[in-house]
């Protein structure tokens, strides 16, 4: 398989916890700030170092919260509480699956 140069540049999560979750996501080191484009409705995004975008929106109807896993490397000693070097499984306030990859 040829090597890619694809990224992914945004993550979007819909939730019907958007305050557990951004703390959640917070405890993790990933630091949100509130944003509303337009009439769209009022979210939390955050920019990692690398340029992604990960957002947390409120779900709807038509955008409902639903499985996924997510694989996210983090600063271990910047966590709340801080977490050892290694792999730790956890479930996010909407039941996802996260491996958190602490380094």
């Amino acid at each position: 398989m040829p090597a890619t140069t694809a990224r992914f540049t945004l993550l979007v999560l819909y939730t019907d916890r958007m305050e557990e979750c951004r703390t959640f996501y917070g405890a993790l080191g990933i630091g949100f700030t509130r944003e509303r484009h337009g009439d769209g409705p009022e979210h939390y995004a955050a920019v990692l170092p690398d340029g992604q975008v990960f957002e947390l929106y409120p779900a709807t109807s038509e955008r409902r919260t639903g499985a996924v896993r997510l694989g996210i490397g983090v600063d271990g000693a910047a966590c709340e509480p801080p977490l050892k070097p290694g792999r730790h499984v956890v479930t996010d306030p909407d039941g996802r699956v996260i491996e958190v990859y602490a380094m």
